[in-house]
């Protein structure tokens, strides 16, 4: 997400850190820059504008001129800015008792609300809370379809019923909900524009009768500004208590999630960062601004590992590593963990330091399937002791994955490598450890050498052909 502006933005710094010291005209130079990223990223302009006024403003009264590091200086000021023009965090929502809670989803068609309805009920289900889903949109074919399935993989209850009026399924859905105990509703309604007199007429109507305690529009963030207008108008007419926005990892401008606190003073409550019904996130804007900024956003990361990984297990994996008894089996666990976490490249962006590297790096992520078939084609004694596997082993192992034997030998060459350096790493100090970290990361596992992890320069190579062209000119 956000990939053409972090980009961008990390241009701009590596150029303010080059400098020894740098002057008011470099910082006013290197903010014409940042204005035309955030223009190009799809930022409300006036948004902008104010953006980086506020910038040069306290870049000159924290006299960043007169810093030893004036690049990292400018980068805290810029993710401070962001950080206060995206907030503050405000994912909360507020529960009623007796319930249930009410919660109404409005927006356009196609900006993913049914989706975003059952993933929201996910979350809810996840914090303790007992939801239910109501099937509201009787505009769209299927639309009712889609939510009960949603809702059996869920295990969520959805109520639903043939009929045109929305005033009448919501009212008689809320009444169920009170009669078998859910504590929050969740409202599905019918997609609709905010110019369509007739519908926002509908909608108003259902708000009237049921008295919504929280209502959210749901935004595709791939629309850019179209996104923050609609924002706008909706809430002029149903008065938002925050925004959802969708298909965020799928937007490389990040234009709305600049724009709509700004322009229409609402909280972003949610984002979804993928189609899976767990990829709904809570917004919070420090975090978001350090993605931005290609600084990683280590506390996701953290919160992503302990959903997925068991405390004991870890315990147990620890022990393994330490005694050098770490097998495929483990490391077969490990990739399915990081594939229910959002992917390698995803989690790779979260890590300080790696995220900023990420714009020119392409991971083929379709390749981690072979690896896996890989270790699948593999006998339990070989995922327990790869060492055994000699020349024939390998010619099988290939055979039954689709790939090569010198693809086997790299993945268990490799393999073996990593499980060395963690069984060193448990006897040393925390300086030790780094230093092995260090000598980790230089391995075949981020070399491109390892199947499942071919990483490529995307633009790197165009741009050294262009110079020779140029020098041959």
């Amino acid at each position: 997400m956000f990939d053409s502006l972090t980009g961008k933005l990390n241009s701009v710094f590596r150029g303010l850190s080059g400098r020894g010291r740098i002057t008011e005209k470099n910082i006013r130079e290197a903010m014409r820059q940042v204005r035309t990223a955030l223009l190009e990223a799809d930022v409300n302009y006036q948004v902008v504008r104010q953006f980086c006024d506020k910038v040069v403003e306290t870049a000159l009264g924290a006299k960043v001129i007169e810093s030893l590091h004036p690049g990292q200086v400018m980068i805290k000021i810029v993710n401070d800015e962001l950080t206060n023009l995206m907030g503050p965090v405000d994912s909360q929502i507020f529960y009623v008792s007796p319930g249930p809670t009410i919660v109404l989803l409005a927006g356009l068609q196609g900006s993913g609300k049914t989706t975003t309805a059952a993933k929201l009920a996910r979350l809810l289900l996840k914090k303790g809370k007992q939801p239910m889903l109501v099937a509201d949109d009787l505009q769209r074919p299927a639309a009712i379809e889609q939510l009960e399935t949603l809702g059996a993989q869920l295990n969520i209850p959805v109520y639903s019923e043939a009929g045109k009026d929305p005033v009448k399924v919501a009212r008689n859905g809320i009444r169920q909900a009170k009669e078998i105990g859910r504590d929050v509703v969740i409202l599905d309604t019918a997609g609709r524009l905010h110019i369509d007199a007739e519908l926002m007429a509908e909608i108003r109507q259902v708000c009237q009768a049921v008295e919504p305690h929280q209502i959210f529009l749901v935004c595709d963030s791939m629309t850019g500004q179209d996104a923050v207008n609609s924002a706008k108008e909706f809430n002029d007419q149903l008065e938002l208590d925050g925004v959802i926005l969708t298909k965020l990892d799928g937007d490389a401008r990040g234009g709305a999630a600049l724009s709509v606190k700004a322009v229409t003073g609402k909280p972003i409550k949610f984002v979804g960062v993928g189609e899976k019904l767990d990829q709904l996130e809570e917004f919070h804007p420090d975090r978001m601004a350090s993605r931005i900024l290609g600084m990683g956003d280590v506390v996701t990361l953290v919160e992503k590992a302990q959903e997925q990984f068991d405390e004991q297990e870890a315990v147990k994996l620890q022990q393994k590593m330490a005694k050098g008894e770490f097998s495929f089996d483990d490391f077969l666990k490990q990739m399915q963990s990081m594939r229910n976490m959002g992917g390698i490249k995803d989690m790779l962006k979260l890590i300080p330091g790696v995220g900023s590297q990420m714009a020119g790096l392409d991971i083929d992520e379709k390749e981690i399937a072979q690896m896996e078939a890989i270790v699948h084609s593999m006998t339990k004694d070989e995922r327990r002791h790869p060492d055994i596997i000699d020349g024939s082993r390998r010619r099988r192992i290939a055979r039954g994955s689709g790939t090569e034997p010198q693809d086997v030998s790299s993945l268990v060459k490799t393999f073996n490598q990593s499980r060395q350096m963690m069984k060193a790493m448990s006897g040393m100090g925390m300086m030790g450890r780094m230093k092995a970290m260090k000598q980790l990361s230089n391995m075949d596992l981020f070399s491109g050498k390892m199947p499942g992890m071919k990483i490529k320069q995307r633009s790197k190579r165009k741009r050294v052909d262009r110079r020779k062209k140029k020098r041959s000119r």
